[in-house]
């Protein structure tokens, strides 16, 4: 087994060192992959689309900045952490549960109030299954053939999977599909506009740049989908090069920006399973106790990483007891920073916060 071990490492040292840092790696691997799977799925290059070759150049750097970004998130301290410590739990018995709730159904927005979730609901779902379909066509990992008794092929990687009738019902999803999670998209964002414009605090925290303009391109990008339908169903296709030419150049755009902006969260959220499982496998192992007050706030191994996280980054918060703020619950905490201040003791005071425990 040792043996077989160093093989592995030996063999993992040789693959990173043919590279000149991580993301060089990740990039050429996952470029490669897309050809060779492009090539199985187009039955080598001969089902290839070219009206859809800028959205395959928009993806392929997507895909750069997506892993340039998770590569730089990643190699943080406390990044690193989670992502060694979470990986190892992935085997727990919750983890289908709580993958579910992160990833599908959004529990964890619905303490924020139904607004909230619905919105997030419409664009994350919306967004995930757009990807679901364009991605599979830019790349030819499925495509439809047409017979002449009037029934469709559908073709995924190659093979025939299927033969439905050109007016049948899933004939007609996979032809309005994208129109359907266009619709999607944009009555999520127009929620999201709507909260963002007329709630005072959302209104007072908010920035053009960073929280409004992601939502103005996906909305470009889900109107000038469904206006090329538009104009091919009732202008007879009049108009359509100039829109169809406007839809690429947002996808493009907004593809190319996606990892850059506050829409990265969106292919980052599976890393919340990690962390989730992290904090309730070391919540099970044993709580910490306030310094101050004595309540359980978080695990004993949290508290740990975040004093050790601190300590390579030759960052100290001792407070004057001795303990270290990390052994403090936020409460307290945050009274022992006015504390500073006012020189008055607060955080000694037992009097606990009237929304210490709020949810959301």
């Amino acid at each position: 087994m040792q043996a077989k071990a160093a093989v592995n490492q030996k063999t993992g040292n040789t693959l990173n060192n043919a590279f000149a840092s991580h993301f060089a790696k990740s990039m050429f691997l996952s470029v490669t992959a897309l050809a060779i799977l492009s090539f199985i799925g187009t039955r080598m290059f001969t089902h290839v689309d070219l009206n859809l070759y800028g959205y395959m150049v928009g993806t392929i750097v997507f895909i750069g900045g997506f892993f340039y970004r998770f590569i730089a998130w990643g190699e943080r301290p406390p990044t690193k952490l989670i992502l060694k410590k979470g990986l190892k739990l992935l085997k727990r018995k919750s983890t289908p549960k709580t993958s579910v709730e992160h990833l599908a159904t959004y529990n964890f927005i619905w303490n924020r109030g139904i607004y909230r979730w619905t919105q997030h609901v419409l664009i994350g779902w919306g967004c995930i299954l757009s990807c679901f379909v364009t991605f599979p066509l830019v790349f030819g990992w499925m495509y439809f053939t047409m017979d002449d008794n009037g029934h469709y092929n559908i073709i995924a990687m190659g093979m025939k999977v299927m033969t439905v009738p050109a007016d049948g019902i899933i004939a007609n999803l996979s032809y309005n599909a994208l129109n359907i999670t266009a619709i999607m998209v944009i009555a999520g964002v127009c929620m999201a506009l709507y909260r963002r414009l007329k709630n005072m605090q959302a209104r007072a925290e908010q920035n053009f740049l960073y929280d409004f303009m992601p939502l103005y391109m996906l909305l470009l990008v889900s109107i000038t989908g469904l206006a090329l339908t538009f104009m091919n169903i009732f202008l007879h296709g009049a108009g359509q090069p100039a829109m169809s030419l406007i839809h690429q150049w947002s996808v493009i755009i907004t593809l190319i920006y996606l990892p850059f902006g506050k829409l990265a969260h969106i292919p980052f959220r599976p890393m919340s399973v990690l962390a989730r499982n992290y904090r309730e496998h070391y919540a099970e192992q044993g709580m910490k106790e306030c310094k101050v007050c004595g309540d359980q706030f978080v695990s004993s191994e949290q508290s740990k990483d975040v004093v050790d996280v601190l300590g390579v980054n030759d960052i100290e918060f001792k407070a004057k007891e001795g303990h270290h703020l990390a052994e403090m619950c936020l409460p307290c905490r945050r009274k022992y920073r006015i504390a500073q201040f006012s020189g008055f003791p607060t955080h000694e005071v037992k009097v606990k916060e009237a929304n210490q425990n709020a949810k959301g």
